[in-house]
């Protein structure tokens, strides 16, 4: 017992952005990814309203995170709040009227789309895209 509880503490702190690793979500209509903390860093890339991120760490009001793809950027703070969401990972996942495949398809969406989560059901997670798009999608099709 003693050697586990060692083992985790130098794990504990070899790794500590996992530590304070915290999923959050874009809150702006679009927000640009910097290469490092502040403006006068490149903008890698691009993204929308409950894109998901894991922040690992803050410097100053900057917060450096990775994404579903795995790679990493920074955003402003005020970028960023706690709503829930998910990305779709695969291309032309449904999203349905219901939670089940017996339900109608309200949208079909390509891999990269983020959804704010409303509620769950199982497997299944209400979703509501940016555009007011509401409907039930299937877990394994998200990040």
């Amino acid at each position: 017992m003693k050697k586990i509880v060692c083992t985790l503490a130098v794990l504990f702190l070899l790794m500590p952005g996992l530590a304070f690793a915290k999923r959050m979500s874009v809150a702006v209509d679009k927000a640009n990814i910097r290469s490092g903390p502040g403006t006068n860093y490149d903008i890698i890339f691009r993204v929308e309203r409950y894109f998901p991120v894991l922040v690992e760490d803050c410097v100053n009001d900057w917060c450096r995170f990775t994404d579903v793809d795995g790679q990493a950027g920074w955003l402003h703070k005020n970028l960023l709040d706690d709503v829930k969401s998910v990305i779709t990972t695969k291309d032309k996942c449904n999203v349905r009227s219901g939670p089940g495949t017996n339900n109608k398809k309200v949208a079909i969406v390509e891999a990269g789309v983020p959804f704010k989560v409303l509620t769950t059901k199982g497997r299944w997670i209400k979703v509501e895209h940016v555009s007011g798009v509401v409907g039930w999608i299937h877990a394994s099709l998200v990040w």
